[in-house]
């Protein structure tokens, strides 16, 4: 992969992901807040690395940079001897390579499903091989575009329940790990709501965590906030709990890699921490996350496939790029996500409402009812 130094596009909006047909550049957030550097994107392998190796992160814009990376390599073949058949089992299988770069994310395979499918309709209407990559190209280039308008929608749902619930005029919102304009094609979704919080004059102060080991609070959340002008205040991990203590938080807001049925929610690793922290100072803990991160085949969080990150993660400063600063020989245990269970959450917050607890004694969510409302059953 190539990489440049241009920045973000000239209307000064972050963007992890810089998109037109035929070219795709996603920025190295590995490398910030101290350097804007985008990588030249030109095939799906170079899109798996990417993922791999956290040049993109974020359940949405995993999504998104993966359908691109194809789109991308299909739009710049320069010839495919073969029917419409041999170009969706092409397809197909570069889907299915690039869902493998991680496997938590949902809303990756969720993407890759619908794309097959709508190939599969595409193999039924035509003769020609290009027309089916043509068909791929443009439903990709339409997730790209939904994913903003979905995200404006989850930030408006949100900053309204949590105004609701708490029924203050002024407010301060934690949240973990970084959600906002990064990690996803534009806006955000928990970092969305305290952006919609913001945007209507009730935002009092935004409190991130800095997310061990990668950093992703204190490098993105935090860099997002101050390039906003969003008033933050960066913690540590641990944290959480005093400040909750001290009374400076009125509310919690996360995002989702996977959400299941009874709405379980793994995210990433301490979030956990943080919704059992919020529980005991009774502090109204919300999920913000799109439809696509919903995964109606797991009856709960169990089911949920937890990836294991390098040990370098850990034993290397910067989340395993600088020098070691533990012990040679110590063992590491670096899960990238943990589980919250439903029963600690008190919404989940999407682009068509919220999801409530079904009544007052009971501590799960009915994701499948929300959905098949939604018309979003197969989620």
């Amino acid at each position: 992969m190539a990489s440049d130094s241009n920045g973000p596009a000239s209307d000064n909006t972050l963007k992890a992901i810089l998109y037109q047909r035929g070219s795709l550049r996603l920025l190295d957030q590995r490398k910030l807040p101290l350097e804007s550097v985008y990588l030249d994107i030109q095939n799906s392998t170079d899109g798996w690395n990417a993922i791999k190796d956290m040049v993109v992160r974020g359940a949405p814009a995993i999504a998104i940079a993966a359908a691109l990376s194809l789109a991308v390599e299909v739009f710049n073949l320069e010839a495919f001897d073969g029917s419409p058949g041999d170009a969706a089992s092409f397809l197909g299988q570069k889907l299915d390579y690039l869902v493998s770069s991680r496997p938590t994310a949902v809303n990756l395979s969720d993407a890759a499903t619908k794309l097959k499918e709508i190939i599969s309709k595409a193999v039924a209407s035509t003769t020609e091989a290009k027309c089916v990559f043509q068909v791929y190209i443009e439903a990709a280039e339409i997730m790209l575009e939904d994913d903003v308008a979905s995200n404006r929608a989850i930030g408006s749902y949100g900053a309204s329940i949590i105004q609701q619930q708490t029924g203050k005029r002024k407010l301060s919102v934690l949240t973990h790990c970084n959600t906002g304009s990064l990690a996803t094609a534009g806006y955000g979704t928990a970092l969305g709501v305290i952006r919609a919080l913001h945007s209507e004059g009730v935002l009092q102060r935004a409190y991130c965590t800095e997310t061990r080991p990668f950093s992703q609070g204190s490098r993105l959340t935090a860099y997002e906030l101050v390039h906003e002008h969003i008033p933050g205040t960066l913690i540590v991990d641990s944290a959480a709990a005093a400040l909750m203590k001290a009374g400076r938080v009125d509310a919690v807001v996360v995002g989702a890699d996977r959400v299941a049925s009874n709405g379980d929610t793994a995210n990433k690793i301490g979030t956990y921490s943080v919704a059992l922290c919020a529980m005991f100072h009774n502090i109204p803990f919300y999920v913000a996350a799109p439809l696509t991160s919903i995964d109606l085949s797991l009856s709960s969080g169990q089911e949920i496939v937890i990836e294991e990150r390098s040990p370098k993660e850990l034993l290397n400063g910067r989340g395993g790029l600088g020098e070691a600063v533990a012990a040679p020989g110590i063992s590491v245990w670096n899960p990238a996500f943990d589980v919250t269970p439903a029963s600690l959450i008190s919404g989940i917050i999407t682009e068509k409402g919220v999801i409530t607890k079904t009544s007052d004694d009971d501590d799960t969510f009915d994701i499948k009812a929300f959905a098949q409302k939604t018309g979003h059953a197969s989620s």
